[in-house]
């Protein structure tokens, strides 16, 4: 593992361990933003050992200890490289199969657990988008219109900064210069 991705790591997991829920009470973040879309560094619920709707500094301590002791794997009182990578991608797991949770109920109108194909939602502007891409408009794209629609694409991420070592928009429609390009999603 590069030292920057063992960094970063150390990081992560030492936030998560040792500050995750401090941070969450500084800044201000009730218990529905801590329990609800935080994912697994705020669980309210956890922190909350006694469940009285309320988590108490000592409740938050108990937290931290609880999951450095679940991290450190080797019971040796510090973590490893390795234990923190474990960690991170143990906390990274979680918080997937957790937004995937919610989105299967989102998406599960009928509640029989399963999604049909007409719960799926629809892509937005799939139409708008294909006959975008269908540029001789005969009703199918090609092989080189969705080649072309591809690379005007990747010169459109390249043009805002995706994929030159940054994220391009800072996710309200600015790149990060401050301009306006128009929204997050454009």
């Amino acid at each position: 593992m590069s030292q920057n991705k063992l960094t970063g790591s150390a990081l992560i997991v030492a936030a998560m361990l040792m500050g995750a829920a401090a941070y969450a009470q500084d800044s201000g973040m009730g218990p529905e933003g801590m329990a609800r879309g935080a994912g697994p560094m705020f669980d309210f619920a956890a922190m909350d050992a006694d469940k009285d709707g309320k988590v108490t500094k000592v409740e938050i301590e108990a937290f931290k200890a609880a999951r450095f002791a679940e991290a450190d794997t080797n019971k040796d009182g510090g973590l490893s490289p390795e234990e923190m990578s474990v960690a991170h991608d143990t906390m990274m797991a979680k918080r997937k199969a957790d937004r995937a949770a919610e989105m299967f109920k989102r998406m599960d109108k009928d509640g029989n657990g399963l999604i049909s194909q007409e719960e799926m939602p629809a892509p937005p502007r799939a139409d708008k988008m294909f006959d975008r891409m269908d540029a001789d408009k005969d009703g199918a794209i090609s092989q080189a219109e969705f080649d072309a629609a591809k690379q005007k694409m990747q010169e459109r991420m390249d043009k805002r900064g995706h994929h030159q070592g940054g994220h391009g928009k800072d996710g309200h429609g600015k790149d990060g210069h401050g301009r306006d390009h128009g929204g997050a999603g454009n």
